[in-house]
């Protein structure tokens, strides 16, 4: 929390100030109650004891003047709010090293499952744009607000030979308009990427060495790391021969892509992972942060605790504090 002018703060050393004379004044009252010697008549003058409620009206008007010092002082606090419009890129990884089982029921399956849980988290007003790779390319569906497009085109996709991960970036990040490139909201960019992969480039464009452009767009890129060490994928050649090759996923290609650019870097071995993890981004990328005044809920309290004070020690003691 900050606060627009800071230095009416210093008032609130009224407060303790306050209850030392609040403290002063009930001394004075037992001192002045001691000298009535006649106690016996003294009980029959008094009904009963307050006792400490005695204290609660003070207690009161003294949380009261807090309040209406913090209020003054135009309190002001950062708080998450959704955002009006957004685009993100869905890049997704078809290689064949996607298809590995070590993510079940693989890879690309848990990756497409994922995918759709994401794009049930995002506002409906957000535009989503899916981008497919392997050893070529693929722009399935330019960003756009009509989520079933999306799904269609998701579950289209299936595994295919290569992997062009630097194209891919570039391909993403070219998709961005030139009026959401550089504009910011908040500290929220208004276009992102989120790439999911295994991060094994083996055609194309090397991709530490095409994250400038998204760096001079001020694009964002989140990369999620899909796979596990173990992961193992058989291949086919021309020959007809059948191979088993280890596919362990380039965690550390993924994690400098993401740096660099301003994203995060998210492993995710398992499906729930995977989800966990597109919940967490959907909330980065579908809020922003928003400084708002908080004066009025601290004045109002003020008011509030005042009201309530007056009104027991009128009931109470039939007398206004």
């Amino acid at each position: 929390m900050s606060f627009a002018s800071p230095f009416i703060l210093w008032g609130l050393l009224l407060i303790p100030l306050a209850l030392v004379a609040y403290w002063l004044l009930q001394r004075r009252r037992i001192k002045y109650a001691a000298r009535f010697t006649n106690l016996d008549l003294l009980a029959n003058v008094v009904d009963a004891s307050p006792g400490r409620r005695r204290h609660l009206p003070a207690a009161l008007v003294l949380a009261a003047l807090a309040a209406l010092i913090v209020a003054m002082a135009r309190p002001q606090a950062v708080v998450a709010v959704p955002r009006n419009d957004a685009t993100v890129v869905l890049t997704m990884d078809n290689s064949a090293s996607m298809t590995a089982t070590d993510v079940a029921p693989s890879r690309l399956d848990a990756a497409k499952s994922a995918a759709a849980t994401f794009l049930d988290v995002v506002p409906d007003n957000f535009k989503v744009g899916l981008v497919s790779f392997s050893s070529a390319v693929r722009v399935r569906e330019e960003p756009t607000e009509d989520r079933s497009v999306v799904r269609s085109s998701l579950e289209s996709i299936h595994g295919e030979v290569g992997t062009a991960l630097g194209d891919a970036i570039l391909a993403s990040v070219r998709l961005a308009p030139p009026e959401q490139q550089k504009q910011q909201s908040g500290d929220k960019p208004l276009f992102a990427v989120l790439l999911l992969s295994d991060g094994a480039n083996s055609t194309g464009s090397d991709p530490l060495a095409v994250v400038d452009e998204a760096k001079k767009a001020g694009i964002p890129i989140y990369t999620i790391a899909l796979g596990t060490d173990a992961g193992q994928v058989e291949i086919t050649d021309q020959y007809g021969q059948t191979q088993t090759y280890d596919v362990p996923p380039d965690r550390e290609t993924l994690k400098t892509v993401a740096q660099e650019t301003g994203g995060k870097y998210f492993e995710a071995p398992t499906k729930a992972d995977l989800e966990a993890v597109y919940k967490q981004i959907g909330s980065q990328v579908s809020f922003e942060d928003e400084k708002r005044e908080l004066t009025a809920a601290f004045a109002a309290g003020g008011a509030v605790f005042l009201l309530l004070g007056a009104s027991l020690s009128a009931l109470w003691f039939g007398r206004i504090p």
